[in-house]
């Protein structure tokens, strides 16, 4: 019985199948199976539907890796907005504040004269400062926009400025600015190809006072920090705050 098992295994390899095939017809262990095929030659056709079936199998391995990340994700978003849940006008006025901190355009001891600007390939965080504006109340004839892109992309201006203006909802005639930067686009970046549409600039008219007061506004997050003391304070007549673990 073993040698008609051994005859087929041998069989079945040269025909080009793979050890999990032939192991699903044959009951034995790998081991045994590896014992007997490891003086078997296999022709240029044999090797090829192997390592064929090997890249399918491993292909099959990935996409599933993939997909259970993809889904992953989706779960962490969705509980993530959960929560969050609704943001009060504090809270909204404090991540603003952060967000300037970190993206912002500041006043130095040289230039004090700085006006607010923030500019960020991420629609969501230039939809985010957006909505900010709008809350310490910039009209939105204060906040006009610059687009920066790749000069070997030129060409395609016409695309970014529509791109961008659909997603951040404006009228593509406030995107009236382009400028091109020189050189090539860094292999690293994951934003190439077509994930890549350029850098928006937010400008804010007459705004050097209002990026003092955010200065003042970032001081005031560090000397909080700082005591200690976590408390309400509100601002906008608004005195909720809430921490979500």
């Amino acid at each position: 019985m073993r040698a008609d098992e051994k005859m087929l295994a041998i069989k079945l390899r040269k025909e080009g199948k793979t050890y999990s095939e032939i192991l699903a017809e044959i009951p034995i262990a790998k081991s045994t199976l590896s014992d007997w095929l490891k003086s078997v030659q296999l022709a240029v056709p044999q090797k090829q539907r192997i390592t064929h079936k090997r890249l399918a199998a491993a292909q099959r391995g990935a996409d599933a890796r993939r997909s259970a990340r993809l889904s992953e994700v989706d779960e962490h978003i969705e509980k993530g907005r959960k929560n969050i849940g609704p943001l009060s006008s504090r809270e909204l006025w404090l991540i603003g504040v952060a967000l300037y901190w970190a993206e912002g355009s500041k006043q130095r001891g040289s230039d004090l004269s700085t006006g607010v600007m923030l500019g960020n390939s991420d629609v969501k965080m230039i939809r985010v400062f957006l909505h900010w504006l709008r809350l310490v109340a910039i009209p939105a004839t204060s906040i006009y926009f610059e687009l920066y892109i790749h000069e070997s992309r030129k060409e395609e201006t016409k695309t970014f400025r529509g791109w961008w203006a659909k997603q951040i909802g404006v009228p593509v005639t406030l995107i009236n600015k382009v400028y091109f930067k020189k050189g090539n686009i860094k292999t690293n970046r994951t934003n190439i190809k077509d994930l890549y549409h350029g850098l928006i600039r937010i400008r804010v008219k007459s705004s050097t006072t209002l990026n003092r007061q955010i200065n003042g506004w970032i001081e005031g997050i560090v000397s909080s920090v700082g005591s200690g003391v976590t408390g309400n304070t509100p601002t906008f007549g608004v005195g909720d705050s809430r921490i979500v673990p």
